[in-house]
């Protein structure tokens, strides 16, 4: 017999938790279940990422991100401070090092301000009064409202929010396949009345068996953590690189996590299949044909400067040189502290097949039966509470 509910989220991450617990905040009989292919919530970017709350300073104006980011910080910490999970609202820096990424930094506090971000602009003198071992180029740019949570018991902490509120969850359940909006899974058929596809990796897959979602395809991006194990001392903020505009990466950059701690990173190196968090693991002979033959073409067109940015980002397999683009940013580190490296996350980075350009925005498509949140890139984490009563209201409950 097939279960029937009123909405099928596929996939328990950050946004499918969000979006059911938005849900049942504006009706309370609404029949919710939550399936994901894995033992628990938040297995993938949703559980891995930095836990960097931002402030939305890096997004145009134009753009989804730019609309949701700023609410978002709000949000996430006003539900962190009701559920009492510990947050480090310690601040960001972003330093340059040269004339050009001087005057990058003052289009950072131009969109910044467009987005409503509480930010400034501030000397070398007043950098160092946050953190003294920061090193810049005349000037940096200060952001008081970005912060550090642990995601992993942010989602598990939505997730016993969503129990208690009687939605239901179905782990280790795999989509397969549909018909109208019957999903087939690794348990059985169910039927929603909605489905709304956060699968995050696979997004583009199953909209695609929907009717949406034909231009695009995922792109796998690895990002890759050194944590810093001296001492929790040398650095006492969040210390981020003039970014390049051009592609949604963030570079090489200090976070200092919830409980304090101090890690660089994150790397973008292309992956070679969806799940390419370690050498063999979890390898898709499929995936890795087509993602391999788009990689191909983005290295042949050099789209988007792909070569660069992928022997850039391969370089950074080497230790020495990872640490290395981190000791521009600070004036003393030791490099033999960084002793040991966190657990990887994957970018699901969605691709314009039809363009090969990088997606950089939120990409939603739906109808009346179904949903598919194509591109939740960061800062997704950060955006989910805003984003998802944006789903729910232009989507859902229309």
């Amino acid at each position: 017999m097939k279960k029937e509910y009123d909405f099928i989220l596929i996939g328990g991450g950050i946004i499918g938790l969000t979006i059911a617990y938005t849900l049942r905040e504006r009706l309370q009989n609404f029949r919710i279940l939550i399936v994901d292919k894995e033992k628990d919530v938040a297995y993938h970017a949703s559980g891995r990422n930095s836990g960097v709350l931002h402030a939305g300073f890096y997004y145009t104006a134009d753009s989804l991100k730019a609309q949701f980011t700023v609410a978002g910080n709000q949000a996430m910490k006003a539900y962190c401070r009701s559920k009492n999970i510990p947050m480090n609202e310690c601040g960001k820096l972003v330093v340059a090092q040269n004339d050009h990424e001087l005057g990058q930094l003052f289009e950072l506090e131009r969109r910044g301000k467009r987005n409503g971000s509480d930010i400034r602009i501030i000397n070398e003198k007043e950098a160092a009064s946050l953190d003294p071992n920061v090193k810049t180029y005349q000037k940096a740019l200060y952001s008081p409202d970005t912060a550090s949570v642990d995601p992993q018991q942010v989602c598990q902490n939505l997730k016993e929010d969503l129990n208690r509120a009687g939605i239901d969850f179905s782990f280790e359940t795999k989509y397969l396949s549909r018909k109208q909006n019957i999903i087939e899974t690794t348990q059985g058929a169910m039927e929603g009345k909605k489905v709304v596809n956060c699968s995050g990796l696979y997004a583009d897959k199953i909209a695609q068996d929907f009717g949406f979602g034909q231009k695009y395809t995922m792109i796998p991006f690895k990002g890759l953590y050194l944590k810093y194990t001296k001492n929790k001392t040398d650095i006492k903020m969040n210390i981020y690189p003039v970014p390049n505009l051009k592609n949604p990466f963030l570079g090489v950059h200090f976070t200092k996590t919830v409980h304090g701690d101090i890690k660089i990173g994150p790397t973008a190196i292309p992956a070679l299949w969806r799940e390419n968090y370690t050498q063999g693991k979890n390898f898709n002979l499929e995936e890795f044909v087509s993602i391999l033959w788009y990689e191909a073409k983005l290295f042949c067109s050099d789209a988007f400067g792909f070569r660069s940015l992928a022997w850039e980002e391969s370089k950074k397999y080497n230790k020495q040189y990872f640490i290395s683009l981190a000791e521009q940013m600070v004036r003393n580190i030791d490099p033999e502290g960084f002793t040991e490296f966190t657990k990887p996350g994957i970018r699901a980075q969605l691709l314009d097949k039809t363009t090969l350009t990088l997606v950089q925005d939120f990409v939603v498509e739906g109808d009346r039966q179904s949903v598919h949140i194509l591109n939740a890139v960061s800062p997704a984490f950060t955006c989910a509470f805003p984003f998802s009563r944006f789903i729910v209201d232009r989507y859902l409950l229309p």
